[in-house]
Parts: C-alpha cells; sequence; structure tokens
C-alpha cells in the first residue's frame, strides 16, 4: 500500500496536533516548560540544533516521529545504501555517500563496488592539486598557475562556488578561484578582464559535455586563451569534469586531464565528486579531504542514529510539520556569518530542485503542499532588509539559524555583537512584544498618554514565529562538510515522507527544449510558426532594436 502523508494515521493525529497548535503561543510553551531547551535540541557531531522555538510539543513531536516509521524511512535509507535505483524515472541509484565514504565496506551499484573508481578519481585530484599548486602543472609560457577558472552551472557551479567562499579563510595565497556560469556574457567577460592567459586555467564542468551555458563559456574562454597563446596552448590551460571523452578530447584537452564522475551522482549532489576539484584547488586536498570526513560523520551519524536523536530528520520533519500541518508557504535561511552568503542560493537548488514537485513515486497529483519557498540573506544584512516582513507582515515564516561559536575572522568587537543580534533575532521572533508590554514600556520612558495611544499600536510585535538556531563550533572543512551533508540528507528524508523521487528534474528540462526549439527563430534561421503571439512579439520585438 502506497504511504499517503495526509492520510496516514500519523498525519490524521499530526493534523489534529496542528489544529490545537495554532491556538497556542510560543511564550506560553516555553512557561510550560522550564527545560524545553534540553527536551527539544539535539547534537551530531561538532553540530547542535536548538529547535525549541518551533511551534511542537511533546505530542506533536512523538507523532512526527510515528510519521517517520510510518512512511518507512528506515526501508527507504536501506534501499538507498544498497544500491537500488530510487530514482525511478531516470533508473539510477543515488549513492553521492559513496563519494565521501573512507571505510574498507564496499558500495554497491549493480552488484559492482564503487569504491575502487571512487578511491582513483581522488587520487588523480590530489596529484593535480598537488601539481598546480606547488608550481610544477605550467602554463604554455612555462608560468605557474594563479587564477582558476570553473565554467559549470547548477549542480557543477553552485555547490564548489558556495563552500570555497565560505571557507576563504583556507584560501592559499598563491592561488584564487573563480566561477563563472551564467550564459549571459557578462559574466565571462568581467571574469576575464582580471586575468592573465598565460597563468589562468580553466576547469570545464559538465557531465555530458553538451550543458548549453558551459560549452557556450568554455568555448569563449577558449577563443580568449588562443588570441593570446596559440591553439597549443588549449591542452595546458584546460582540464574537464566530464564523462564525455570523445568530446573533451575533441575540445583539445588530454583524456588524462578529464576528471570523471558517474550517473549515480546527482548534479546538486556532486560536489564531493570530481566537481569539487576546483574547491580542492582552492583549498588545498588536505582541506578537501576534511571536508570529505565531515561529510561521512554526518553520514555516519543518520543511518545509524533513532529517529529521535537523528538531526536531518528531525529537520525534515519539523519542515513537513510547518509546512503541511500549520500552513507555512516559505522558509528563511539565515546564516550569521558572511562566509555562508551563498548558502541560500546552494540550498534553494538543492531543496526546490528536488522536492519542487506534485507528482507522487506513482505518477499521481498529490494533494498537500511539498518544498517550500527557500530564501534568505547573511545576517546582520537582513536585519535591515526584510526581517520588517517576518516580525510585523502576518505570515508565518519559519526561519533557520546558522551561527558560529568562533568566528573566521575574530576581529575584536565584531563576534560577540553578531551573535547577540542573532540570539536577539530569534528569541524577538518567539516572544514577540504585546501592547501591554508596549505601553508600559512607554510610559517608563515618560511618554505622554497621548502619544502612547497614538503610537503603542506600531510597535506591537505577535511573536509565534517558529524558528530553529544550528550551531557550529567553527567555519572549517570539517564542520562544512557536515552542515551541507546534514541537508542532502533532510532532502532526501523529504522526498520519502511527500512520496516524491527527489533526484529528477524534469521541469529543467522541459525549459532547456524550449530553448533549443527558440534559438533558431531568435539567430533567423528559422521562422515563427507555431508559436504563441507573446513569444513570437518578444522575439520580433529584440530584432528590431538597432
Amino acid at each position: 500500500m502506497t504511504f499517503s502523508l495526509i492520510d496516514s494515521a500519523a498525519g490524521r493525529a499530526l493534523r489534529r496536533q496542528g489544529e490545537t497548535m495554532r491556538q497556542r503561543h510560543l511564550r506560553e510553551l516555553f512557561a510550560a516548560d522550564g527545560k524545553r531547551f534540553r527536551h527539544f535540541s539535539l547534537s551530531s557531531g561538532s553540530l547542535l540544533a536548538d529547535f525549541a522555538k518551533q511551534r511542537i510539543d511533546a505530542d506533536s513531536l512523538a507523532a512526527l516521529h510515528a510519521l517517520w516509521h510510518e512512511a518507512e524511512v528506515p526501508a527507504w535509507i536501506a534501499r538507498m545504501r544498497n544500491g537500488e535505483a530510487i530514482n525511478h524515472t531516470e533508473r539510477r541509484a543515488v549513492l553521492h555517500h559513496a563519494l565521501r565514504h573512507s571505510g574498507a565496506e564496499p558500495i554497491l551499484c549493480n552488484g559492482r563496488d564503487v569504491m575502487p573508481e571512487v578511491r582513483r578519481v581522488l587520487a588523480q585530484m590530489e596529484r593535480f592539486c598537488a601539481e598546480v599548486l606547488d608550481g610544477r602543472w605550467r602554463g604554455a609560457r612555462g608560468e605557474p598557475i594563479r587564477n582558476v577558472v570553473n565554467l559549470g552551472i547548477g549542480g557543477s557551479d553552485l555547490g564548489p562556488k558556495t563552500a570555497y567562499q565560505a571557507l576563504s579563510a583556507c584560501h592559499p595565497p598563491q592561488l584564487q578561484v573563480h566561477f563563472v556560469s551564467n550564459l549571459d556574457g557578462a559574466h565571462l567577460a568581467t571574469t576575464l578582464q582580471k586575468l592573465d592567459p598565460a597563468t589562468t586555467l580553466f576547469v570545464i564542468a559538465s557531465k555530458t559535455f553538451t550543458t548549453q551555458e558551459t560549452l557556450q563559456n568554455a568555448r569563449s574562454a577558449r577563443d580568449w586563451l588562443v588570441a593570446t597563446l596559440g591553439e597549443a596552448a588549449v591542452a595546458r590551460h584546460f582540464v574537464a569534469v566530464s564523462t564525455n571523452r570523445a568530446e573533451v578530447t575533441r575540445f583539445g584537452i588530454a583524456a588524462e586531464n578529464m576528471f570523471e564522475f558517474w550517473d549515480w551522482v546527482g548534479g546538486r549532489f556532486s560536489l564531493w565528486s570530481a566537481i569539487g576539484l576546483p574547491l580542492a584547488l582552492g583549498i588545498g586536498f588536505d582541506n578537501f579531504r576534511a571536508f570529505l570526513a565531515g561529510a561521512a560523520a554526518m553520514d555516519a551519524h543518520f543511518f545509524d542514529t533513532p529517529v529521535e536523536r537523528n538531526l536531518p530528520a528531525t529537520l525534515a520533519l519539523l519542515e513537513v510539520w510547518n509546512t503541511d500541518f500549520l500552513g507555512a508557504e516559505t522558509r528563511v535561511l539565515l546564516p550569521y556569518s558572511q562566509s555562508l552568503e551563498l548558502l541560500s542560493h546552494y540550498l534553494q537548488q538543492l531543496e526546490m530542485e528536488s522536492n519542487g514537485k506534485q507528482v507522487d513515486r506513482q505518477g499521481l497529483r498529490v494533494d498537500y503542499a511539498t518544498a517550500p519557498i527557500l530564501w534568505g540573506e547573511a545576517g546582520t544584512n537582513g536585519q535591515h532588509a526584510f526581517y520588517q516582513l517576518i516580525h510585523q507582515g502576518g505570515r508565518l515564516i519559519p526561519c533557520e539559524f546558522i551561527a558560529l561559536r568562533e568566528a573566521d575572522y575574530p576581529l575584536p568587537g565584531h563576534h560577540d555583537k553578531l551573535l547577540a543580534n542573532c540570539f536577539a533575532q530569534s528569541e524577538a521572533l518567539m516572544r514577540g512584544k504585546t501592547l501591554e508590554e508596549v505601553r508600559a514600556e512607554m510610559q517608563a520612558a515618560g511618554l505622554a498618554a497621548t502619544e502612547i495611544d497614538a503610537l503603542a499600536p506600531y510597535r506591537v510585535f505577535p511573536g509565534n514565529q517558529p524558528s530553529t538556531t544550528l550551531l557550529l563550533p567553527r567555519l572549517d572543512p570539517h564542520s562544512l562538510g557536515e552542515l551541507i551533508a546534514l541537508y542532502e540528507h533532510k532532502v532526501f528524508v523529504l522526498g520519502v515522507l511527500w512520496n516524491l523521487n527527489s533526484f529528477d528534474q524534469w521541469g529543467v528540462e522541459f525549459g532547456k527544449q524550449l530553448a533549443n526549439r527558440l534559438l533558431p527563430v531568435i539567430e533567423g534561421t528559422a521562422d515563427a510558426d507555431g508559436l504563441d503571439s507573446s513569444t513570437a512579439g518578444l522575439i520580433a520585438a529584440c530584432r528590431k532594436i538597432p
């Protein structure tokens, strides 16, 4: 029998719990339980999750745990680990955890251990990073490489770019890494303006070596390089992360400089593979190993820990609770770390591309909400932008704060203030401020009664906004690996609970198909017959621009 989130026994219990919880305020929950932090917080490795400010109690949490078991999530975990094709629409296994597995146990796909190939590519990456960073790999004019440009898009860009920025404190001084993804020529052109072809290395990241945006950027980068260094220089200034050996060599890249990955690695889960080559170059391979080890530690926690203490499971269950039983439509990510500024961009792809779907595993339309809209900004910048809406805009917006115990850039006077702002915002969103409290505060400040009557309503804060705070000891490769793997496993659990295939992306493919159809019309080599009047009119308007 197919699991149904809403019609399951746990789902029915959660509906009742949700109706009750909508009538309760977080203030009331904290007043009723003086040890709420102890009862509603978890840790895994170096990560601590405080979800005491979520709108849950012991009964609703128990019902969420029952949902985990009724959905048979442990059985789905076993299917993933056993190499079954749980990406059923593409008939592929889902084994990204194999990329950071360091144990002796085999990981099987179609009865074959994938680990020898994983180790081979990791060794290839390690050798290459050493050659570039110690100056043995030189450009066509004999100069060492000083800049690496990653040409990729989606999972071939967002993951390594986010992690590279997050770990800026680990960057080696002799090398800078740049990321170009957008088909808009402004992205590539403004990057190349700052670079010297003689000291620049390009990494073309495309599994099929046919991705339109990446290949156009690669061809333009090739032209830029060849114009200065000549055709023979391509082999010393380009490497590829791909599976298409024929097209890679046709481009001018030697076969031994192609770094392979596999169809059991989805693009948005591929950071741990050779797609992470620019990250490994940008932080050094020892740090990249620590990054993999952090993810592996989270894998072990997720695979082996009961749901009551399982951190990815808890975050997933809270998302289902807020989305399907309390009615939230969005979630905001609020890292109080400038180094994690790009994390919301990365998680937008990881979460919304994975679970932004309305057709279940049986091909039927679901009758409940799935992935919420994810957005966010680094604190404290967001406080001066959209926090007003969260505090007083009247919408239910679950918040996810991320804070560091230790600063990665410990300038005196900064980090304590940053933490104070982070914790104050989560408290304010939970507690709010009543009209009575506002009036008392204004009276204590000596304001006249008429002024209090006029202004007090504007200073009321409803509160009762749910939030979770993730606390990391510091932002280093190991803890970042833990954090990103935490979100990967959360996405997987949500897919099971919502009965979705989290590992395909047919909506993305549809847009690509239409773009390929429209390109010859825009270029003027095909007519506009069969196009809707809006699309045809826009193309015609572009042609009229001198």
